[in-house]
């Protein structure tokens, strides 16, 4: 994923597509910060693939919405926790940042990290 732009929150559903034997198959949700809803839909199915199994062809996204922040005129602090591939082996990390909203947040958390660690935006998750 490449950080452009300021990044926004969205909720993901999706499923695994039904089956004879499965018909009612239960719905996933994540919130998810991405550029734009393309990407949100990608980074859903590469979580989902690591904790659930099942991937892209045998499942189906239900909806995608963004979500807009609750009172965008206070500022706030955030606390994130993540976790990154660095040169050495995967680290967890938690950070605090203050901003307007989460998605300001998260995005600056992505810069620092980047400026701080040589972390690429691909190998962070926040968790």
């Amino acid at each position: 994923m490449k950080a452009k732009g300021e990044l926004k929150e969205y909720e993901v559903i999706g499923r695994k597509l039904p089956t004879e034997k499965e018909s009612n198959t239960p719905l996933y949700r994540m919130r998810i910060f991405a550029p734009d809803p393309i990407v949100a839909k990608s980074r859903f199915w590469y979580f989902l693939r690591q904790l659930k199994k099942f991937k892209k062809s045998t499942g189906e996204i239900v909806s995608v919405k963004p979500i807009p922040e609750k009172t965008p005129i206070k500022i706030k602090n955030f606390g994130i926790w993540l976790r990154y591939d660095s040169r050495s082996g995967t680290h967890n990390m938690y950070r605090e940042y203050r901003d307007l909203s989460v998605s300001g947040a998260v995005t600056q958390c992505y810069r620092d990290m980047g400026a701080r660690h040589r972390a690429r935006a691909h190998s962070i998750q926040v968790i």
